[in-house]
């Protein structure tokens, strides 16, 4: 495989000296940064994610950061959920559509204060589309990218591992909130979510200056906890159902063929940009989901959609699959028709090394 070729248009990380100290194997570019992809094989990494703790270099995720008087009514001209009842010191999941209804994005957004907002966003360039939308609203909030940079960590063990640097009070933050803790003198968000379904939590770096240290003293701290650098996984990804954007799902899809629509509030969510086309969707259905499928045989990586087919007729899609060690079948994410999707249908899969026998479940595995 081609090398990815150094310049300033992808960004390093605060990070990324760690991340090289501990022997990355391999990268992606998200939102113009490195992203670690592997750092012993894909398998190994996936057990040690799943029975230890892991720091991951999450810088990619950049802030869209809103503030001034109309920063809560840009927030939900943004997306289809409800915010009237958020509340500072709370994380919502919150799709990102445009006036279509499409998704543009699925980040989360944390409110700092009523009149501020981080929208920590998945890969795509929303900082423009946010500007742009507050422009022709001519709203009065400031818009910008600031120099915070996630870093998270993640695994059974991550508790322990995050109680050791910034004290035991971090036990009591509970899932989607976050709370404030010092860190070398400064003031640091903190909030107990992330990208994987091992638990953890996401440190909001608020300065790139203390990258370096903030990942040596969580790597001393967690010795003992045989603590390694890590990434988000594919394998445990898919067997948590959890979608990437770009690749699960794009503009062509609504959130509620993503499997979304309980984050979406169409009736309440008075201002959003796409909620006219959502409350058709709401009321008719999607005539697509994302399903999970499992599939046999031996699979190439899926780099490219693979045809879902039925009876030799396209059904739908594979955006997504892997081998499951844990579950001991090829697990996979799929966007499937409505006249296919039910748990227990067989399905062939079109990969690039012929076909394969594939059957919808019933949930996703973990």
């Amino acid at each position: 495989m081609a090398l990815i070729a150094p310049s300033r248009r992808i960004r390093r990380t605060p990070f990324s000296d760690g991340v090289e100290a501990a022997g990355v194997k391999g990268y992606t570019v998200y939102n113009h940064m490195l992203l670690p992809t592997v750092f012993h094989s894909v398998t190994e990494d996936y057990r040690h994610l799943k029975s230890q703790v892991q720091i991951w270099d999450v810088s990619c995720e950049r802030q869209v950061e809103l503030r001034g008087p109309d920063a809560a009514r840009l927030m939900q001209i943004l997306t289809p959920r409800d915010l009237r009842a958020m509340l500072p010191g709370q994380c919502f999941y919150v799709p990102i559509v445009d006036e279509t209804g499409g998704m543009l994005n699925d980040p989360v957004a944390v409110k700092l204060a009523d009149d501020r907002y981080w929208i920590s966003i998945a890969d795509s360039d929303l900082l423009l589309w946010v500007k742009g939308i507050a422009n022709g609203y001519r709203l009065d909030v400031l818009i910008d990218e600031p120099d915070v940079s996630p870093l998270a960590i993640q695994g059974p063990l991550a508790d322990e591992l995050a109680a050791r640097v910034f004290g035991d009070a971090i036990r009591d933050v509970k899932f989607f909130r976050y709370g404030i803790f010092s860190f070398a003198g400064r003031d640091i968000v903190i909030a107990r979510s992330g990208y994987s379904k091992q638990g953890g939590f996401e440190i909001y770096l608020p300065d790139s200056d203390l990258g370096m240290p903030m990942w040596n003293a969580l790597m001393e701290a967690g010795r003992d906890l045989d603590v390694r650098a890590g990434c988000p996984n594919i394998i445990e990804r898919i067997e948590g159902g959890l979608l990437s954007y770009g690749n699960d799902m794009t503009r062509e899809n609504t959130p509620h063929e993503c499997g979304l629509g309980r984050f979406c509030s169409t009736e309440t969510a008075i201002g959003c940009i796409g909620r006219d086309a959502l409350l058709r969707v709401a009321k008719e259905g999607p005539v697509r989901q994302v399903r999970p499928l499992s599939i046999s045989g031996d699979l190439p990586p899926c780099d490219r959609l693979w045809r879902v087919m039925a009876e030799g007729e396209k059904v739908g899609h594979v955006s997504s699959a892997a081998w499951s060690p844990d579950f001991e079948t090829n697990v996979a994410i799929g966007m499937v028709r409505m006249t296919h999707w039910k748990p227990g249908t067989r399905l062939e899969v079109e990969t690039p090394d012929g076909m394969r026998d594939a059957t919808v479940e019933a949930k996703f595995w973990n």
